[in-house]
Protein backbone atom coordinates (compact mmCIF):
# COMPACT_ATOMS: atom_id res chain seq x y z
CA UNK A 1 0.00 0.00 0.00
CA UNK A 2 2.87 2.39 0.32
CA UNK A 3 3.78 3.00 -3.59
CA UNK A 4 -0.50 3.62 -3.38
CA UNK A 5 -0.09 6.35 -0.58
CA UNK A 6 2.54 8.65 -2.79
CA UNK A 7 1.63 7.55 -6.53
CA UNK A 8 -2.41 7.07 -6.05
CA UNK A 9 -3.00 8.35 -3.04
CA UNK A 10 -6.64 9.32 -4.19
CA UNK A 11 -7.33 5.67 -5.80
CA UNK A 12 -5.87 5.00 -1.69
CA UNK A 13 -8.89 6.49 -0.57
CA UNK A 14 -10.77 4.89 -2.71
CA UNK A 15 -10.06 1.64 -1.95
CA UNK A 16 -10.23 1.83 1.62
CA UNK A 17 -14.05 2.43 1.34
CA UNK A 18 -14.67 -0.60 -0.62
CA UNK A 19 -16.08 -3.43 1.38
CA UNK A 20 -13.46 -5.78 3.48
CA UNK A 21 -13.67 -8.58 1.35
CA UNK A 22 -13.07 -6.31 -1.99
CA UNK A 23 -9.98 -3.94 -0.48
CA UNK A 24 -6.40 -6.33 -0.36
CA UNK A 25 -7.49 -6.84 -3.97
CA UNK A 26 -8.63 -3.49 -5.18
CA UNK A 27 -4.88 -2.52 -3.86
CA UNK A 28 -3.54 -4.98 -6.00
CA UNK A 29 -5.11 -3.69 -8.72
CA UNK A 30 -4.16 -0.28 -8.36
CA UNK A 31 -0.71 -0.70 -7.39
CA UNK A 32 -0.57 -3.30 -11.08
CA UNK A 33 -2.18 0.26 -12.50
CA UNK A 34 0.49 2.29 -10.72
CA UNK A 35 4.09 -0.12 -11.86
CA UNK A 36 2.37 0.10 -15.36
CA UNK A 37 1.89 3.99 -15.10
CA UNK A 38 5.51 4.39 -13.93
CA UNK A 39 7.05 3.14 -17.03
CA UNK A 40 6.60 5.69 -19.23
CA UNK A 41 7.95 8.77 -17.11
CA UNK A 42 10.78 6.54 -15.83
CA UNK A 43 12.69 5.13 -19.38
CA UNK A 44 14.34 7.25 -21.76
CA UNK A 45 14.33 4.94 -24.67
CA UNK A 46 11.30 2.90 -25.99
CA UNK A 47 12.49 -0.69 -25.75
CA UNK A 48 12.94 -0.76 -22.20
CA UNK A 49 9.50 0.29 -21.46
CA UNK A 50 8.00 -2.43 -24.15
CA UNK A 51 10.50 -5.03 -22.32
CA UNK A 52 8.50 -3.92 -18.69
CA UNK A 53 5.32 -4.27 -20.65
CA UNK A 54 5.97 -7.91 -22.09
CA UNK A 55 7.49 -8.43 -18.39
CA UNK A 56 3.89 -7.73 -16.97
CA UNK A 57 2.04 -9.58 -19.97
CA UNK A 58 3.61 -12.63 -19.31
CA UNK A 59 3.03 -12.41 -15.45
CA UNK A 60 -0.13 -11.72 -16.47
CA UNK A 61 -0.50 -14.94 -18.85
CA UNK A 62 1.62 -16.94 -15.59
CA UNK A 63 -1.06 -15.61 -12.84
CA UNK A 64 -3.90 -17.25 -15.05
CA UNK A 65 -1.77 -20.74 -15.19
CA UNK A 66 -1.23 -20.20 -11.35
CA UNK A 67 2.37 -19.59 -11.73
CA UNK A 68 2.77 -16.03 -10.83
CA UNK A 69 5.93 -14.24 -11.19
CA UNK A 70 8.18 -13.69 -7.39
CA UNK A 71 7.15 -10.30 -7.58
CA UNK A 72 4.74 -8.63 -4.86
CA UNK A 73 2.40 -6.89 -6.71
CA UNK A 74 2.07 -9.74 -9.32
CA UNK A 75 1.82 -12.09 -6.43
CA UNK A 76 -1.44 -10.07 -5.17
CA UNK A 77 -2.49 -9.44 -8.21
CA UNK A 78 -2.48 -13.41 -8.20
CA UNK A 79 -4.78 -13.63 -5.32
CA UNK A 80 -6.96 -11.29 -6.41
CA UNK A 81 -7.63 -12.58 -9.78
CA UNK A 82 -8.45 -16.24 -8.01
CA UNK A 83 -10.65 -15.07 -5.29
CA UNK A 84 -12.78 -12.96 -7.49
CA UNK A 85 -12.27 -14.73 -11.15
CA UNK A 86 -11.21 -11.66 -12.42
CA UNK A 87 -11.61 -11.11 -16.42
CA UNK A 88 -8.67 -11.31 -18.10
CA UNK A 89 -9.89 -9.98 -20.94
CA UNK A 90 -9.34 -6.34 -18.95
CA UNK A 91 -6.00 -6.27 -17.96
CA UNK A 92 -4.84 -7.48 -21.37
CA UNK A 93 -6.62 -4.15 -22.61
CA UNK A 94 -4.47 -2.44 -20.01
CA UNK A 95 -1.23 -3.19 -21.04
CA UNK A 96 -1.90 -3.09 -24.45
CA UNK A 97 -3.48 0.29 -24.25
CA UNK A 98 -0.44 1.62 -21.99
CA UNK A 99 1.68 -0.25 -24.39
CA UNK A 100 0.62 1.77 -27.54
CA UNK A 101 0.87 5.12 -25.13
CA UNK A 102 4.69 4.39 -24.92
CA UNK A 103 4.68 6.39 -28.42
CA UNK A 104 5.70 10.15 -26.85
CA UNK A 105 2.88 12.20 -28.97
CA UNK A 106 0.00 14.58 -28.43
CA UNK A 107 -3.31 12.52 -28.61
CA UNK A 108 -4.62 13.13 -32.33
CA UNK A 109 -8.19 14.36 -31.19
CA UNK A 110 -10.16 13.77 -27.52
CA UNK A 111 -11.61 10.73 -29.12
CA UNK A 112 -8.34 9.40 -28.99
CA UNK A 113 -7.88 10.66 -25.41
CA UNK A 114 -11.20 9.02 -24.91
CA UNK A 115 -10.40 5.42 -26.34
CA UNK A 116 -6.87 5.50 -24.15
CA UNK A 117 -8.96 6.49 -21.00
CA UNK A 118 -11.59 3.94 -22.00
CA UNK A 119 -9.24 1.01 -21.82
CA UNK A 120 -7.03 2.21 -18.98
CA UNK A 121 -9.21 3.71 -16.78
CA UNK A 122 -12.62 2.24 -17.32
CA UNK A 123 -11.10 -0.75 -17.62
CA UNK A 124 -9.84 -0.38 -13.58
CA UNK A 125 -13.55 0.02 -12.88
CA UNK A 126 -15.02 -2.76 -15.00
CA UNK A 127 -12.38 -5.06 -12.52
CA UNK A 128 -13.84 -3.42 -9.62
CA UNK A 129 -17.18 -4.14 -10.30
CA UNK A 130 -15.97 -7.50 -10.54
CA UNK A 131 -14.63 -6.85 -6.96
CA UNK A 132 -18.17 -6.36 -6.17
CA UNK A 133 -19.74 -9.11 -7.62
CA UNK A 134 -21.85 -6.35 -9.98
CA UNK A 135 -22.84 -7.64 -13.00
CA UNK A 136 -25.20 -5.03 -14.24
CA UNK A 137 -25.15 -3.11 -17.94
CA UNK A 138 -25.78 0.53 -16.30
CA UNK A 139 -23.14 -0.23 -14.07
CA UNK A 140 -20.81 -0.94 -16.77
CA UNK A 141 -22.10 1.81 -18.70
CA UNK A 142 -21.53 4.18 -15.58
CA UNK A 143 -17.98 3.09 -15.60
CA UNK A 144 -17.11 3.70 -19.27
CA UNK A 145 -18.09 7.26 -18.81
CA UNK A 146 -16.77 7.79 -15.52
CA UNK A 147 -13.43 5.94 -16.56
CA UNK A 148 -13.50 8.33 -19.65
CA UNK A 149 -13.65 11.22 -17.50
CA UNK A 150 -10.81 10.11 -15.06
CA UNK A 151 -8.33 10.06 -17.85
CA UNK A 152 -9.38 13.35 -19.45
CA UNK A 153 -8.72 15.01 -15.70
CA UNK A 154 -5.41 13.15 -15.41
CA UNK A 155 -4.32 14.38 -18.92
CA UNK A 156 -5.15 18.22 -17.93
CA UNK A 157 -3.78 17.48 -14.01
CA UNK A 158 -0.64 16.35 -15.71
CA UNK A 159 -0.22 18.68 -18.10
CA UNK A 160 2.25 21.49 -16.09
CA UNK A 161 4.78 18.57 -15.04
CA UNK A 162 4.52 17.74 -18.64
CA UNK A 163 5.00 20.83 -20.00
CA UNK A 164 8.70 21.53 -17.51
CA UNK A 165 9.81 18.69 -19.71
CA UNK A 166 9.23 20.11 -22.65
CA UNK A 167 6.13 17.61 -23.72
CA UNK A 168 2.56 18.61 -24.19
CA UNK A 169 0.04 15.41 -24.59
CA UNK A 170 -3.44 17.30 -24.81
CA UNK A 171 -5.53 16.88 -28.07
CA UNK A 172 -4.42 18.10 -30.92
CA UNK A 173 -7.89 18.95 -33.04
CA UNK A 174 -8.96 21.35 -29.69
CA UNK A 175 -5.58 23.02 -29.82
CA UNK A 176 -5.81 23.71 -33.41
CA UNK A 177 -9.31 24.78 -33.12
CA UNK A 178 -8.59 27.60 -30.48
CA UNK A 179 -4.64 28.52 -32.46
CA UNK A 180 -2.65 27.36 -29.97
CA UNK A 181 0.48 25.52 -30.38
CA UNK A 182 2.07 23.08 -27.77
CA UNK A 183 4.79 25.68 -27.58
CA UNK A 184 2.42 28.18 -25.92
CA UNK A 185 1.77 25.38 -23.54
CA UNK A 186 5.65 24.78 -22.64
CA UNK A 187 6.20 28.32 -22.12
CA UNK A 188 3.10 28.59 -19.62
CA UNK A 189 1.09 31.31 -21.73
CA UNK A 190 -2.04 32.33 -19.81
CA UNK A 191 -3.73 33.94 -22.77
CA UNK A 192 -7.81 33.44 -23.42
CA UNK A 193 -7.33 31.42 -26.24
CA UNK A 194 -4.91 28.91 -24.09
CA UNK A 195 -7.49 28.78 -21.00
CA UNK A 196 -10.32 27.97 -23.99
CA UNK A 197 -8.71 25.04 -24.67
CA UNK A 198 -8.34 23.85 -21.50
CA UNK A 199 -11.99 24.71 -21.13
CA UNK A 200 -13.66 22.84 -23.82
CA UNK A 201 -11.58 19.02 -22.33
CA UNK A 202 -12.22 19.97 -18.84
CA UNK A 203 -16.24 20.50 -20.58
CA UNK A 204 -16.23 16.74 -21.91
CA UNK A 205 -14.50 15.28 -18.72
CA UNK A 206 -18.08 17.05 -16.84
CA UNK A 207 -20.43 16.04 -19.49
CA UNK A 208 -19.14 12.40 -19.16
CA UNK A 209 -19.89 12.91 -15.55
CA UNK A 210 -22.91 13.82 -15.62
CA UNK A 211 -23.93 11.16 -18.30
CA UNK A 212 -23.09 9.06 -16.12
CA UNK A 213 -25.17 10.53 -12.98
CA UNK A 214 -28.12 10.59 -15.26
CA UNK A 215 -28.80 7.27 -14.93
CA UNK A 216 -27.66 6.28 -11.65
CA UNK A 217 -30.88 5.03 -10.00
CA UNK A 218 -30.70 2.10 -12.20
CA UNK A 219 -27.03 1.59 -11.11
CA UNK A 220 -27.31 -0.97 -8.12
CA UNK A 221 -26.28 0.16 -4.58
CA UNK A 222 -24.01 -2.32 -4.50
CA UNK A 223 -21.50 -0.81 -7.68
CA UNK A 224 -21.20 2.72 -6.01
CA UNK A 225 -18.40 2.44 -3.91
CA UNK A 226 -16.35 1.61 -7.18
CA UNK A 227 -17.44 4.84 -8.44
CA UNK A 228 -15.81 7.38 -5.40
CA UNK A 229 -13.36 8.72 -7.58
CA UNK A 230 -15.86 11.06 -8.97
CA UNK A 231 -15.16 12.99 -5.49
CA UNK A 232 -11.86 13.56 -6.93
CA UNK A 233 -12.45 14.78 -10.12
CA UNK A 234 -15.56 16.92 -9.25
CA UNK A 235 -12.71 18.47 -6.85
CA UNK A 236 -10.57 19.20 -9.78
CA UNK A 237 -13.08 20.28 -12.24
CA UNK A 238 -14.62 23.04 -9.45
CA UNK A 239 -10.89 24.17 -8.63
CA UNK A 240 -10.32 24.72 -12.39
CA UNK A 241 -13.07 26.47 -13.27
CA UNK A 242 -12.73 28.62 -10.02
CA UNK A 243 -8.94 29.80 -12.01
CA UNK A 244 -10.70 30.80 -14.56
CA UNK A 245 -9.29 27.74 -16.67
CA UNK A 246 -5.63 28.25 -16.04
CA UNK A 247 -4.17 24.96 -15.76
CA UNK A 248 -0.66 26.57 -13.70
CA UNK A 249 -2.16 28.02 -11.18
CA UNK A 250 -0.63 26.61 -7.83
CA UNK A 251 -3.47 26.16 -5.92
CA UNK A 252 -4.16 23.40 -8.60
CA UNK A 253 -0.78 21.29 -7.45
CA UNK A 254 -1.82 21.45 -4.55
CA UNK A 255 -3.32 18.06 -2.49
CA UNK A 256 -6.67 18.57 -1.04
CA UNK A 257 -6.46 17.85 2.21
CA UNK A 258 -10.43 17.88 2.94
CA UNK A 259 -10.85 14.79 -0.02
CA UNK A 260 -10.98 11.98 2.75
CA UNK A 261 -13.93 14.47 4.77
CA UNK A 262 -15.65 14.57 1.34
CA UNK A 263 -15.50 10.65 0.45
CA UNK A 264 -16.43 10.57 3.53
CA UNK A 265 -19.86 12.32 2.95
CA UNK A 266 -20.41 11.02 -0.17
CA UNK A 267 -20.12 7.02 0.92
CA UNK A 268 -22.83 8.90 3.50
CA UNK A 269 -25.04 10.19 1.12
CA UNK A 270 -25.33 7.14 -0.75
CA UNK A 271 -24.65 8.50 -4.43
CA UNK A 272 -21.72 8.64 -7.08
Amino acid sequence: TSIMRTRDYEGFLCSLLLPAESRTSAFALRAFNVELAQIKDSITQKTTGLMRMQFWRKAVEDIYCNNPPHQPVAIALWRAVKRHNLSKMWFTKIIDEREKNLDDRAYRSIQELETYAENTQSALLYLTLEMLGVKDIHADHAASHIGKAQGIVTCLRATPYHCTRRKVFLPMDICMLHGVSQEDFIRCKQEKNVRDVIYDIASQAHIHLEHARSFSKKVPVKAYPAFYHTVALDDYLYNIRKVDFNIFHPSLQKRNTLLPLYLYIRTWKKTY
